[in-house]
């Protein structure tokens, strides 16, 4: 039983360092199959532009990764669809919106707002987020200052106009596609 043990326990451990090894790989991230995909996706679409055009007679334009995938793959087209074709860009830190009243403030809004997209426009919308982040404050300020955040702000006869005009100011501020704005968490803090 002592040998078994001693020549198991060093076997256990490598397989463990392999395995954390892999994990901890830049790059490549074992636990999101997803991600992992992607780059691969993009590097294909972007390197070989011209090569599947002249490979697939009826290949579709070689510029959109999502229609570039079904050449690449040659799986009759369900293989694109595996390729996120909508993104989300989720704002890294919260919006605070303070809620004054008599010039005092009287609570604080905390929200956080995510964008959804089209997969390809993620990069340059984190690129743009100051300016989003500004347009989409703006908004929020006005919606505070007008009493939108008083009562029952939960309900959705509030929330729907203010996805929409939030949706509506982050489209004005950059030339990117904005399919919507999403509340991911909405809470009211006393001053």
């Amino acid at each position: 039983m002592k040998k078994i043990l001693a020549f198991l326990i060093p076997v256990l451990a490598l397989v463990g360092g392999v395995a954390a090894g892999e994990m901890l790989r830049p790059g490549a991230k074992a636990t999101d199959p997803a991600a992992a995909e992607a780059p691969a996706d993009e590097g294909h679409g972007s390197a070989e532009p011209e090569d599947h055009a002249s490979a697939d007679q009826g290949a579709p334009d070689a510029s959109d990764h999502a229609a570039s995938a079904p050449a690449a793959d040659q799986g009759g087209g369900h293989g694109g669809e595996a390729v996120p074709a909508e993104g989300w860009f989720t704002f890294p830190t919260q919006f605070f919106v303070p809620l004054m009243r008599n010039g005092d403030m009287g609570a604080v809004m905390i929200l956080t707002l995510t964008i959804e997209t089209p997969g390809s426009d993620l990069q340059a919308m984190e690129q743009q987020e100051h300016r989003l982040r500004d347009a989409l404050l703006r908004e929020l300020l006005i919606h505070a200052n007008t009493g939108g955040f008083d009562g029952n702000f939960t309900s959705e006869a509030r929330l729907a106009p203010l996805r929409e005009r939030l949706q509506k100011a982050a489209q004005a501020s950059t030339d990117l596609t904005v399919k919507a704005v999403l509340i991911g968490d909405i809470a009211r803090q006393a001053g």
